[in-house]
């Protein structure tokens, strides 16, 4: 009895599973690792006011940049304790497939693979404007970058996956 009167109280746990991690604790994980994102680009551009050179790789900087700031954001903003059709003012949108967090976790997907790939492909076959970076795979921040992506790209699959799953079951 008091196990499930704890297990009431608790946020809302993943999967009903015993021992899994308060869905709030998820969700701010997956935040950090998008400020992480954005902040390991900022360093690697040389701070918040300078451009990367080539200009279409600073803009790709800042489109990184601002992205894990609303993709944390997203993952940050609450959830709605019963799901159902999106209403705005009158008109109804249909039924609620994707709640605030499945978009956080989709947009932590992108947010993850696009610089994962452009540092691959800049270092493997270069990029247009910057064929200087072909084989420094040494660099210290790119290292960085690729790990904090990588653990954003797994933890954004595994709880979409999580997800799905939840709304096939009865």
């Amino acid at each position: 009895m008091t196990q499930s009167t704890v297990a009431g109280r608790a946020n809302s746990v993943l999967a009903g599973a015993r021992g899994a991690a308060p869905e709030f604790a998820v969700r701010f994980t997956g935040a950090l690792l998008a400020v992480a994102v954005a902040a390991v680009h900022v360093a690697d551009q040389g701070g918040i006011t300078a451009m990367a050179s080539p200009a279409w790789i600073g803009w790709g900087y800042r489109l990184v940049e601002i992205g894990g700031i609303v993709t944390a954001l997203i993952l940050l903003l609450p959830v709605p304790s019963r799901p159902g059709p999106v209403r705005i003012g009158p008109i109804r949108l249909g039924p609620a497939r994707l709640g605030p967090a499945d978009l956080g976790w989709a947009a932590g997907i992108l947010l993850g693979a696009g610089p994962f790939i452009g540092y691959i492909a800049s270092r493997s076959v270069g990029v247009p404007g910057d064929s200087g970076d072909v084989g420094n795979w040494g660099y210290w921040v790119g290292t960085v970058s690729l790990l904090v992506e990588a653990a954003l790209i797994l933890l954004s699959v595994g709880m979409l996956l999580a997800a799905r799953q939840r709304r096939w079951q009865p």
